[in-house]
């Protein structure tokens, strides 16, 4: 199974709960001081929010995987397509340790394909995001990936 994902840095976290948890009419299925997730299954979305960030609104977009080899095969299917990405193992970000693969879309919009094995008690934050916080890296101008400040 596939499910889109959407992550976005909210101001107030109790004022965006109420509005989401009405708009899919159902409480979140992780909640952290920083940090609510809800996974619903109609539609297949892993939709979260968090605080603590610089920028406001759509953080990242990205697709949540069953399994590390539906990742490669993303993976795949996107080097054959001449789309750089990065790749990204044992990422412990946003209360889950994953394996991962980070592209950017042409309008610089990031995407985080990805597996998670586990469910882990920290925000996350590693050399990859330059152990600042998590959720996805920078893609620098000169197209190259870099760490730090990815959140």
């Amino acid at each position: 199974m596939k499910r889109l994902h959407i992550h976005i840095s909210v101001d107030d976290l109790d004022k965006s709960r109420a509005f989401y948890t009405a708009l899919f009419g159902t409480e979140p299925t992780k909640e952290k001081a920083d940090y609510l997730q809800w996974l619903i299954d109609d539609p297949a979305i892993n939709f979260a929010i968090s605080t603590g960030k610089s920028k406001r609104g759509l953080n990242h977009l990205g697709l949540q995987f069953d399994g590390d080899e539906a990742v490669a095969e993303t993976e795949a299917r996107l080097i054959a397509a001449g789309i750089a990405g990065e790749k990204q193992s044992g990422a412990q970000c946003c209360y889950a340790a994953s394996n991962k693969y980070w592209v950017q879309d042409p309008q610089e919009v990031i995407w985080e394909n990805y597996h998670t094995m586990e469910q882990i008690e920290v925000f996350g934050g590693d050399a990859f995001t330059g152990g600042v916080g998590c959720c996805q890296p920078t893609f620098s101008e000169n197209g190259k990936w870099s760490t730090g400040g990815g959140c």
